[in-house]
């Protein structure tokens, strides 16, 4: 059976670096015979704040139910996104606040402070776009919203490995660095699609 891959978009712009290269990661994956599909959050229609916490009752929009049936297809997560302010979008943040709900993403033990990871059996990659350089949001900053995504949302949720490739400095980055990225995208698609 083909590798079953989606690939979740969280920029919010179309014509952005973050959509090249979840283009490019798409067409290997798909050289290589996997079955992908495309998430581009931008263009889903829903609200991205949780208004009453996991407290209250919010109905998913249809977009967001079918985002959970995506999410439930695959076998691996790519996700595609930009870090602003040290971590992801406004976006993405408000996607996973809304999707990953107790009774989807994990479920809290009765009187346990341990959890069920649901989403376990799947693996993922980041694929982050920034203008710092990737040794200095490493070394300095201590990379917030790579642990963020990979320890506290993913895995918690049991879905590992998860593997981060960053792509940095894009400020002042020239089209041949761009084309390197988006060569460097479509063979992290060939490799995973085989």
């Amino acid at each position: 059976m083909a590798q079953r891959i989606l690939v979740i978009l969280g920029h919010p712009s179309a014509g952005s670096l973050c959509a090249g290269l979840a283009q490019s990661y798409i067409e290997g994956a798909r050289a290589a015979g996997a079955e992908v599909r495309l998430l581009a959050l931008g263009q889903l229609a829903f609200d991205p704040l949780l208004h009453a916490g996991y407290q209250g009752e919010q109905p998913l929009e249809p977009a967001l139910r079918d985002a959970q049936a995506q999410i439930t297809w695959a076998g691996h997560l790519v996700w595609v996104y930009p870090t602003w302010w040290g971590a992801m979008p406004a976006l993405l943040k408000g996607f996973i606040d809304r999707v990953f709900l107790p009774g989807f993403a994990f479920k809290y033990r009765p009187g346990s402070s341990l959890w069920d990871k649901l989403l376990a059996g799947r693996s993922a990659e980041l694929l982050v776009t920034m203008d710092s350089p990737p040794w200095y949001y490493r070394w300095v900053q201590h990379m917030p919203g790579h642990r963020q995504m990979r320890k506290t949302i993913l895995e918690f949720s049991g879905i590992r490995p998860v593997r981060v490739h960053g792509f940095g400095p894009v400020r002042g980055a020239d089209s041949a660095r761009r084309a390197r990225w988006l060569a460097q995208a479509r063979a992290q698609g060939l490799r995973q699609g085989r």
